[in-house]
């Protein structure tokens, strides 16, 4: 699963990426409910929101599952781990706007949900650059 290679095997490293790949599960599911059901994302009834609610929500789920796939296949499968640091800003960027999202439409589950993700991706790929970083400050640790 997550390779030694691929992310340092320190407990507080390896505790991360396992909380970012339930996370990115997390969102993958949560786009899913949402296309079958919009009214269980959205406050209120899909009628309430719109006739464009189907749309936005295939364009939502049409995001989220490519890159909730590509984030665990980086942190479960990949033996390099290289992208994963780009990859968890892209999805941290993208969590954090949900959350903004979220707290203009007065949705808290998506507002704390899109918080709690967006910190966990950031703060995976703050650590990993530490790592790097202090990797080629020290070659013989790497």
């Amino acid at each position: 699963m997550l390779r030694r290679s691929t992310l340092a095997a320190t407990g507080g490293m390896r505790a991360l990426a396992v909380a970012n790949a339930a996370g990115a599960a997390l969102s993958m599911a949560s786009a899913v409910v949402g296309l079958l059901s919009p009214e269980l994302a959205l406050p209120g009834t899909a009628e309430q929101a719109g006739p464009l609610t189907g749309l936005y929500v295939q364009a939502y789920v049409a995001r989220a599952l490519p890159l909730g796939a590509a984030l665990l296949h980086q942190l479960l499968v990949s033996r390099t781990g290289r992208g994963l640091a780009p990859l968890l800003l892209v999805a941290g960027a993208v969590q954090a706007g949900d959350a903004a999202i979220g707290l203009a439409a007065h949705n808290p589950g998506m507002a704390a949900g899109g918080t709690v993700l967006a910190v966990l991706h950031l703060g995976l790929a703050a650590r990993l650059a530490r790592t790097a970083a202090a990797r080629t400050a020290d070659p013989a640790t790497a």
